[in-house]
């Protein structure tokens, strides 16, 4: 038999290893998802946050601050945070492009310069 999901126990498991280790890289990650998934919006954008802080050189992070700014309609701080994710190697511009967490970019002209610059390296 199949485990059903059930991300409020995941959320709350992950929360009392974080507790234990808040330092813990990976469940921190794992929390900002969980949060973001479940619309806890606020918290993953905390997380992101905690995330780059730990991890200032890391590409991946900043995206998912990124994603977390725009999903919180900071547009102007997320365009600004995805341009430094792409200076640190991020470089998925199919996903970028297609990420309904920056959905609200589409329109903006930084983004599709982003977009443009990725295909053509």
């Amino acid at each position: 038999m199949a485990r059903k999901e059930d991300p409020e126990w995941e959320i709350g498991f992950f929360e009392s290893v974080l507790k234990r280790d808040p330092r813990y890289i990976d469940v921190i990650a794992i929390l900002g998802g969980l949060y973001t998934k479940t619309g806890r919006i606020a918290d993953g954008l905390r997380m992101d946050r905690r995330m780059v802080k730990l991890c200032p050189e890391d590409a991946t992070a900043h995206y998912n601050l990124a994603c977390s700014l725009a999903l919180t309609d900071r547009r102007a701080d997320a365009i600004r945070t995805l341009r430094h994710a792409i200076e640190l190697g991020y470089d998925d511009y199919d996903w970028m492009e297609n990420d309904p967490d920056l959905s609200c970019l589409q329109d903006y002209p930084e983004f599709r310069d982003m977009i443009t610059f990725l295909k053509s390296k």
